[in-house]
């Protein structure tokens, strides 16, 4: 029996902290319980972040002590469909996180309707992309050249930050895009060649590589654990090549001191990777922004038409 949270737990106390990222499609018949006891389990060891919950699986961010990590990730694995798990390890920490969410959701990833698109068994995802270890990536780019093309499994404003050389980046604001986007002609001529779809943990490939088979996608791979797996293995020496966005407090990472910058402020066009949400209230949109532009409140917005809105009167 686990311990109850509190000051006192030796795991609560600031030790090293570390941020454990995870994900694991497999069968789930009472997800309502998988959650609730994901919640106790985690205010248990002091944990922040946030966890989905699907009839197809588990989605997981947590920060927190080193060793509470790894007692979670013991108990975590007593579930038989989450003893294989791949645990990716991050810089970070639990204040990284606001809180501790858990949340049984219809969608591990939020694609529009995308549990209709695919389902899953105990070894994963039926039918998705073949996966590849960070090293076979190099290997199938050595064999096959320029048959092989990165595909961003991401939203557009991710790859603005960095992505994959010569990568092809989708022109979606947000995942729910992505069916349209492989719908439409845009991408016809890439369906003969060895597609490596990629994301940042790799879970949206799972879906994503999974829906470009059924649209026609003839050889579709996914990086075995993202952009962070590869990263962790090849810094900034290999194909990769920016910033990371990720969803915490942090807000992105790099894998090195050598990471290049490839985003420009939306105003100034001085190179940063920092990004801000629109200081217009209603509008949500993500806009790079360079420190100076973002302490100006004349540009913490992503238009003109959102500065005027922004301070237009307000009626009473």
């Amino acid at each position: 029996m686990l311990p109850r949270r509190g000051p006192g737990c030796a795991w609560y106390n600031m030790g090293m902290q570390k941020i454990l990222l995870y994900y694991k499609f497999t069968p789930i018949k009472d997800p309502e319980a998988i959650k609730l006891w994901q919640k106790v389990l985690c205010d248990s060891l002091g944990l922040r972040g946030r966890i989905l919950v699907s009839r197809h699986g588990l989605n997981g961010t947590v920060g927190g002590d080193i060793d509470a990590l790894k007692k979670y990730i013991k108990e975590t694995k007593k579930f038989a469909g989450f003893k294989d798990i791949v645990w990716k390890w991050s810089d970070g920490s639990r204040d990284n996180f606001p809180r501790m969410s858990v949340k049984h959701r219809r969608e591990l990833v939020g694609f529009k309707n995308s549990d209709d698109e695919f389902d899953v068994d105990e070894h994963g995802v039926i039918d998705g992309g073949t996966h590849l270890k960070p090293e076979e990536v190099h290997k199938l780019i050595e064999q096959y050249g320029d048959d092989v093309v990165f595909f961003d499994g991401r939203n557009a404003h991710e790859a603005e930050l960095g992505k994959f050389k010569n990568a092809v980046v989708p022109n979606t604001r947000t995942s729910r895009d992505f069916i349209a986007e492989l719908e439409s002609d845009k991408y016809d001529d890439i369906k003969d060649k060895k597609v490596i779809s990629y994301c940042t943990g790799g879970i949206r490939c799972e879906v994503i590589s999974a829906m470009m088979k059924k649209r026609g996608f003839k050889d579709v791979y996914q990086i075995d654990g993202g952009i962070v797996k590869y990263g962790e293995k090849y810094g900034d020496d290999g194909l990769w090549e920016g910033a990371l966005r990720v969803f915490d407090g942090r807000k992105t990472m790099t894998f090195s001191d050598k990471a290049k910058t490839l985003a420009h402020c939306h105003h100034c066009q001085a190179s940063t990777s920092n990004f801000e949400n629109c200081a217009e209230p209603s509008c949500n949109k993500l806009v790079v922004l360079c420190q100076t532009c973002a302490e100006d409140p004349e540009r913490r917005y992503c238009s003109q038409t959102c500065r005027v809105k922004a301070s237009a009167p307000q009626a009473a």
